[in-house]
């Protein structure tokens, strides 16, 4: 038996933008065997189709006219690392719908380190190879070992390595070549039982000398990152947002040294790949977008990488001010903000 298909639906509970706009059809999703059942049938034939995670990650602009099929396939679950000589690694598993922090939470209560960085990223596990999730230091394809998805035209199941996945700066595979085409079910990342801290993002280091902490487990870095994120950023149940709306720029050593000389103070970060990433919620500051209210929108007042929904605020107003602030940023510094969250 197949899920129920709802008509209909309004979605300001299934984004966390909380953007009241409603989907013709909808389908909650809760095992692959659904998943793949209702895309054989006839029903899904010439029908256009969405698919929420968490909602986190989404501004809607408009209703939606084809399917939603929210996926909320749960389990977590805990594998031997696959041809490892190491007997404190292993392999996790998590269903598609599984909330990130419920996540990250199993695996640092469980002494499974290497997610404790990506603490508190809002959103669902099947979200976080397409997006290559990172925060203070650390990206998915970090941990990533491989994922199930299902194919939308077809309803066959794959498996993705991480090869496969073609990880860039919040991107995969499943953003580009092929964007819209695989819904992944679950997700299989690398832990260990005795991983490395990774402290060296700044804040981290910072707050960790604060509480007088000189020998950080998972568990405090976790709690740390978690409480740094809660400082910044709004809680959705509370204030419509998507997190960070912009991607922090990565621009070449060159422009580097043109938007220094003019800006000494500008904070960025050197990559591996030898370019260098700014701040983007520190060019919105600077052209004085911090804490603006416009209508019903504007950005956070601690964050400026931020925009928020004031209640009743539309999608098309988010994204015209969006709009004006990728304006005002490459007037100012010559840099070209690009959206992180999806406009739909």
């Amino acid at each position: 038996m197949g899920p129920v298909i709802q008509e209909n639906v309004s979605l300001v509970n299934y984004n966390t933008f909380r953007i009241d706009v409603s989907a013709r059809w909808f389908a909650e999703i809760t095992s692959e065997a659904e998943l793949v059942d209702i895309l054989q049938s006839k029903f899904i034939r010439s029908k256009q189709v969405l698919v929420l995670g968490g909602g986190s990650n989404m501004l809607f602009t408009k209703d939606y006219e084809g399917l939603v099929l929210k996926i909320s396939i749960p389990g977590i679950e805990v594998l031997e690392a696959a041809n490892s000589g190491a007997a404190d690694e292993v392999l996790v598993r998590a269903g598609a719908g599984v909330s990130w922090k419920a996540l990250v939470e199993y695996c640092v209560a469980n002494g499974l380190g290497g997610i404790e960085n990506l603490s508190l990223i809002p959103g669902t596990v099947g979200a976080s190879p397409v997006q290559n999730i990172g925060a203070y230091g650390v990206e998915l394809k970090d941990i990533f070992y491989n994922c199930t998805a299902v194919e939308i035209a077809t309803g066959e199941r794959r498996v993705f390595t991480y090869e496969d996945c073609a990880f860039g700066y919040r991107e995969s595979v499943f953003k580009s070549a092929l964007k819209n085409q695989y819904i992944i079910t679950s997700v299989s990342y690398h832990l260990s039982k005795s991983a490395e801290i990774n402290i060296h993002y700044g804040a981290i280091q910072q707050e960790l000398q604060h509480r007088g902490i000189t020998h950080p487990g998972i568990a405090d870095v976790a709690k740390v990152v978690s409480e740094i994120r809660v400082s910044k950023l709004p809680d959705p149940a509370t204030i419509g947002n998507a997190g960070s709306f912009f991607k922090n720029p990565v621009i070449s050593v060159e422009e580097f040294e043109r938007v220094h000389a003019a800006f000494s103070d500008v904070v960025n970060y050197p990559t591996p790949e030898g370019r260098v990433k700014l701040a983007a919620g520190w060019l919105i500051e600077q052209c004085g977008f911090k804490g603006v209210i416009e209508g019903r929108t504007g950005t956070w007042k601690n964050q400026a990488l931020v925009l928020v929904n004031h209640g009743g605020a539309t999608g098309t107003a988010v994204y015209e001010f969006s709009e004006k602030i990728i304006a005002a940023v490459s007037a100012k510094f010559g840099i070209s903000l690009e959206r992180e969250v999806n406009v739909l």
